[in-house]
């Protein structure tokens, strides 16, 4: 079934750009589809590993990152679209961190519906969202969260970066949102690209495509140089659900929603709502068409 049977859907960006390469190709894709998806904000979502120093640092980063994205595209009047998010992640269930973000969308969800809701594409930690329905209940119903996190349901464990980074937050949202989920290893992990590929089909394209693939190639080389090596560019795969057509690059199912615990598996009883679970990506056609999108 299409989502594009009435209008163009309004879709927010929820991202932690700067904490690897595939954020980049995952925000080009939105950018460069605006006759299918009307892009209304974008947040910066916390991160914390080797590329930062806490959420709160992970978070500016990938801010500044967004921020030069969208040089590289000659759309910085978008600027205004940018939204800081949470600078750390959330204590419990039950408390929200304030954050431009959050409030953002704690305010613009209520001008949508569950008939037309607000899409929002997470692709890092769900702290912004999950702080947004603890800031503004009422949206629950008036937003499709369409997450990337966690790994699938048949992995021992579900200690995956964005899901295990706030447990909390992801219980927040799969308990309380209308959900998406796309898991990680098992699934989306299908969705790889080579250096040949890189070097063929991105490489003296353009400015933009110049950058994602030498991006991908540094990162790359930097732990498998000599090896034939393929790396995840995964969080594309949020927004091609929103492109997805006919199930062109993917399929999906509904099952009932199981929670992960702070243990890092799910749970072995599920809750008493259901969400959409993406099983199967078409990585060829999905790889060909944002080629075509990124070179365009």
């Amino acid at each position: 079934m299409s989502i594009y049977e009435n209008n163009l859907p309004d879709v927010i960006l929820d991202t932690d750009t700067y904490n690897e390469i595939d954020d980049q190709f995952a925000l080009s894709l939105l950018l460069k589809s605006g006759h299918r998806l009307n892009t209304k904000a974008i947040y910066a979502a916390p991160f914390f590993n080797q590329k930062s120093t806490g959420p709160e640092d992970g978070m500016e980063k990938s801010y500044d990152e967004i921020l030069k994205l969208l040089g590289l595209l000659g759309w910085e009047s978008m600027s205004s679209l940018v939204y800081k998010g949470s600078r750390r992640y959330l204590p419990d269930e039950k408390t929200p961190v304030d954050s431009p973000a959050a409030r953002d969308l704690s305010v613009r969800a209520m001008d949508y519906s569950p008939e037309k809701p607000l899409f929002v594409a997470a692709i890092g930690a769900i702290t912004n969202i999950a702080s947004a329905i603890l800031l503004n209940p009422d949206i629950s119903d008036r937003i499709r969260v369409i997450w990337l996190g966690g790994h699938a349901r048949f992995f021992p464990d579900t200690k995956e970066f964005n899901m295990f980074q706030d447990i909390a937050a992801a219980r927040v949202v799969m308990t309380h949102a209308n959900l998406v989920q796309l898991p990680c290893n098992g699934v989306v992990s299908e969705f790889r690209i080579s250096k040949p590929e890189l070097e063929h089909w991105l490489i003296k394209k353009n400015p933009l495509a110049d950058y994602l693939a030498n991006n991908v190639i540094e990162e790359a080389e930097s732990y498998a140089s000599g090896t034939a090596w393929t790396r995840v560019i995964w969080d594309v795969t949020a927004v091609a659900y929103l492109l997805n057509d006919n199930d062109r690059y993917m399929r999906s199912v509904r099952l009932p929603v199981v929670l992960p615990d702070y243990s890092g598996h799910y749970e072995k009883e599920p809750i008493g709502r259901e969400m959409t679970y993406v099983y199967r990506i078409e990585r060829d056609r999905l790889m060909t068409d944002l080629i075509r999108v990124l070179t365009d």
